[in-house]
């Protein structure tokens, strides 16, 4: 008979990393009242002729050599194209709220419009509320535990990762956030095809609805 030996209860296992955090310690994150969960994106109309649909996100980048990068996006659902974005190195409202004021800053929308995102305390906060009524914004947010809410951000930050990061660290902040520009501004939005869109991008789709 082998003698039996003990063996530790979490013996085998492989240790876990600690995720990133994803909320921001340093602002209100009390929700604003009057904010129930929306049933999904809602429209965005980017020019008066055209209803757009935007979704937003924020993403945690890949390390860099000076600490984490987090990325905020606006994105145009009808298009798939990123009108607004802003990156940090934190998670405060601050983040968010630059990312739709540079998505307003661009194309002034016409009329009501509802911006759609996830239930993160940066967009339930009274200060980015405050800002949304100010640039004429009704919120909407996704439902608890409805991950499919933003499958369309999830998967642009999955195409960021895949075709621009990868698992390679950045020697600087600056130099992700560069790299995010050209990739955004001059490839994404410019040239990326999109099966949704009839393999076309999202400035060749836009361009189609004007010609």
């Amino acid at each position: 008979m082998r003698p039996q030996t003990h063996r530790p209860a979490d013996a085998g296992r492989r240790a876990r990393r600690p995720a990133p955090q994803t909320t921001a310690p340093h602002h209100d994150p009390r929700p604003a009242r009057g904010q129930p969960p929306g049933p999904g994106p809602a429209r965005f109309p980017a020019r008066p002729d055209h209803d757009r649909r935007p979704l937003v996100r924020r993403h945690h980048l890949p390390p860099t050599g000076e600490g984490r990068l987090y990325l905020a996006t606006v994105i145009d659902i009808a298009s798939r194209r990123v009108v607004g974005w802003a990156t940090a190195d934190h998670l405060r409202t601050e983040l968010v709220a630059e990312a739709l004021q540079s998505a307003c800053r661009r194309r002034r929308p016409a009329g009501s419009v509802i911006f759609h995102s996830d239930r993160g305390c940066q967009y339930t906060s009274r200060e980015f509320t405050f800002l949304a009524g100010e640039l004429g914004v009704r919120l909407s947010v996704g439902r608890t535990g409805r991950c499919w809410d933003n499958a369309l951000a999830e998967s642009f930050f999955a195409t960021l990762k895949s075709e621009l990061f990868g698992d390679r660290p950045w020697p600087s902040r600056a130099a992700a956030h560069t790299a995010v520009f050209e990739w955004i501004e001059g490839w994404y939005n410019l040239h990326r095809l999109h099966s949704s869109l009839g393999y076309r991008s999202p400035a060749g789709y836009e361009a189609g609805l004007v010609a």
